[in-house]
């Protein structure tokens, strides 16, 4: 997000927001905020990828191991969640697009773990004593309803 807001501030400082390209940000970068800018902002871009898909392939881990007891390689299970973004690295050229798509097929990815979690977090029967709080479960129902009228709008737009 801080990434996004950067190039943003750049482009809008540029006044050439319209037709702005990753690779167009981390040129500006250089000359507006110093070298150093720019080498951040490519090492930020390069490192949200990975993490992402870290973050997804240990939500898919916890909620099929600890929760629904299914046990699967570490080989299938990255490949499982690893899968989509490698499509869209080998499908799109464009750096910009790739990213977006990404970016919007992890938004549609992202619900199941959310959803899996609210339920399992709030049933008595999985979680024994340690289930969630009314207050907690209603924070993350709220949240995880967010997200997927999000979605939504992002579907319809």
């Amino acid at each position: 997000m801080a990434i996004m807001c950067v190039a943003a501030v750049t482009f809008g400082e540029a006044g050439s927001a319209g037709d702005a390209t990753i690779e167009d940000a981390y040129r500006m970068l250089g000359p507006m905020f110093g070298g150093i800018s720019a080498a951040i902002f490519m090492i930020s871009l390069l490192d949200s990828g990975p993490s992402s898909s870290v973050v997804g392939t240990m939500a898919g881990q916890v909620i099929m191991q600890d929760f629904v007891d299914w046990h699967i390689s570490l080989r299938v299970r990255r490949l499982i969640t690893m899968l989509p973004m490698i499509v869209v690295a080998a499908w799109v050229t464009d750096t910009t697009r790739a990213l977006v798509i990404s970016q919007v097929v992890l938004s549609f990815v992202l619900p199941v773990p959310l959803i899996s979690l609210v339920l399992f977090d709030g049933s008595r029967r999985v979680m024994v004593s340690s289930v969630t709080s009314v207050a907690v479960s209603a924070l993350a129902i709220g949240e995880t309803a967010i997200v997927l009228a999000l979605n939504a709008l992002l579907l319809v737009s």
